[in-house]
């Protein structure tokens, strides 16, 4: 009998490229025991994920190779299996959820043909299959499972196709699963949710669990133990208590200080005008009503921060608010002219002063144009801002401003971190001087040091620029640290309103006091004392 069900020893992963070798993964070792949860924790560029992915053999080789080490699960190295009986490994033994389901489920095929298809690729017949399947939707909590069999990928929403795919893994009861990121794009009370199917399901297959995440609140509600990676290399280990409250290496130091949530909240200045006064707001689509009546002021300099779940209708509103959709109803004036009621040569006018950075600079950002191309194009479209003999001076300025160089002004945004491509989407926003700009989702898929230092910019050029923000988010602890004031949706409605002191001090809704618990604290004893109080509401 094997010691441990998985163990990795001395793992190295590298990637043959037009620039040369890239060392992915440096001789990395760790185990994970059954019913137990081990954590990789690093951020982007740690190599994680690639080694969570060569476990399941999903490496493309060439460009990449195992350079060396073992992959044993029960004593046995994977890597010397034939491909026949790593196929029967991979889905039996060991399975797999990705961080975006969408992507990784066929949009072609209904979700119970996917799930019946792991099991009949394994030997159960269509009969056996399909009742199997119906069971474990029904198991992960998907509502109405019989014609839920029938719909397809895109019909479920983000929380409702993670709980499709951890049915699809956990079809053939694997002994061990990998969860890469999984709760990433999820709302706080979504992924508490999945998170605690999770450890529900292990509990009752006993079966072991690597989570790979950059996110030390996940960490603390899940794990019995981390690594932490960085650069390629395994830099600390041990207890998720050990690990939190003695960390030995300067980068887990640095993750652990750059977690949001423990500074000190904003005191707003009630003084002046608003800037900003959105009145009555209402949206509908074919007949469903995305926003049902939303008023709020916005202060210069002030940051405003909108909470909720998907579908509260916090991008709608944000999307209204720029006109790139039409309001059913409502006003929102603009340093006194209604937004609303512009005309398209008056709104043309005004976009200078309102901007917005999206949450997928990959797709937000033009992929065949230059950085520098990139933030002068605001120049081209709105002439008279900027000379064009100084476009290459303020493009500079500018890219130093959000923490970049002059010299990455010629390449393209592939060539950048996701951390980076985020500060050029910042850096195109603030070519327009503008005086308002919406940050929709702009700091929910970074990794928490590169997200401390976006929001620390941010809230720079708040103070130093006197610009207004409204902060559209999921992620509670970065609300605290960076917003003035909080808004609260659910169902297109504002359920509450106040300063970050009042709602996250005091919050007067049963919604707002479920999200703000259904939030992950860094630190374990604190999250302990977090679950068990959840649990006794529960109960």
């Amino acid at each position: 009998m094997a010691d441990h069900l998985l163990e990795v020893r001395n793992l190295s992963v590298e990637f043959h490229t037009a620039a040369g070798v890239v060392h992915a993964v440096r001789d990395i070792s760790y185990y994970l025991d059954r019913g137990e949860t081990l954590a990789i924790l690093g951020e982007s560029g740690s190599g994680k994920s690639v080694s969570s992915s060569a476990i399941m053999n999903l490496i493309d080789m060439p460009p990449g190779r195992i350079s060396s080490g073992q992959i044993l699960l029960d004593g046995i190295d994977l890597m010397t299996m034939s491909p026949q009986a790593r196929r029967e490994v991979n889905g039996r033994r060991i399975a797999m959820i990705f961080q975006d389901p969408l992507s990784h489920l066929n949009p072609v095929y209904t979700v119970g043909w996917q799930i019946r298809e792991a099991l009949t690729t394994h030997g159960s017949s269509t009969a056996e299959a399909a009742s199997e399947a119906l069971r474990l939707l029904r198991r992960v909590g998907i509502p109405d499972p019989e014609p839920s069999m029938g719909k397809y990928p895109h019909e479920f929403s983000g929380g409702q196709r993670q709980r499709v795919m951890i049915a699809m893994a956990l079809a053939l009861r694997p002994d061990l699963l990998i969860a890469d990121e999984p709760t990433t794009a999820l709302d706080v009370t979504v992924q508490a949710e999945v998170l605690a199917l999770l450890k529900e399901l292990q509990r009752e297959t006993g079966m072991a669990v690597l989570i790979i995440t950059h996110d030390l609140g996940v960490v603390s509600e899940i794990a019995d133990r981390v690594v932490v990676m960085e650069k390629g290399e395994l830099v600390e280990a041990g207890t998720v208590r050990e690990v939190y409250k003695n960390p030995r290496h300067p980068y887990t130091r640095k993750l652990i200080a750059a977690a949001p949530g423990k500074g000190e909240m904003h005191q707003p200045d009630a003084a002046g005008a608003p800037v900003l006064s959105v009145g009555d707001v209402r949206k509908s689509y074919g007949g469903f009503e995305a926003l049902k009546g939303v008023s709020f002021d916005l202060m210069a300099g002030e940051t405003m921060a909108i909470v909720g779940e998907s579908g509260s209708g916090k991008s709608t509103l944000a999307r209204v608010l720029l006109r790139l959709d039409e309001p059913d109803a409502g006003s929102a004036l603009w340093k006194g002219r209604d937004l609303f009621q512009l005309s398209p040569a008056d709104l043309y006018k005004l976009r200078r002063d309102l901007q917005m950075v999206f949450q997928d600079p990959t797709q937000s950002l033009n992929p065949r144009m230059t950085v520098f191309q990139l933030v002068s194009e605001a120049w081209v479209i709105h002439p008279g801002i900027v000379p064009k003999a100084k476009w290459r001076e303020r493009v500079a300025e500018l890219l130093i401003q959000v923490g970049l160089q002059p010299d990455h002004m010629p390449r393209y945004p592939h060539q950048f971190s996701g951390g980076q491509r985020q500060r050029i989407a910042i850096a195109r926003a603030l070519a327009l001087e503008p005086q308002l700009i919406i940050c929709d989702e702009a700091v929910s898929a970074l990794d928490v040091s590169v997200q401390a230092q976006v929001i620390a910019l941010l809230d720079k050029l708040r103070r130093e620029m006197g610009i207004a923000f409204i902060f559209i988010a999921h992620d509670l602890p970065v609300v605290r640290d960076f917003a003035d004031h909080v808004m609260v949706m659910q169902k297109g409605k504002v359920v509450e309103q106040g300063t970050v002191r009042e709602i996250f001090g005091s919050p007067r809704q049963e919604y707002t006091r479920a999200l703000l618990a259904a939030g992950l604290d860094p630190d374990p004893d604190v999250q302990a004392a977090n679950r068990a109080a959840r649990l006794a509401r529960a109960s």
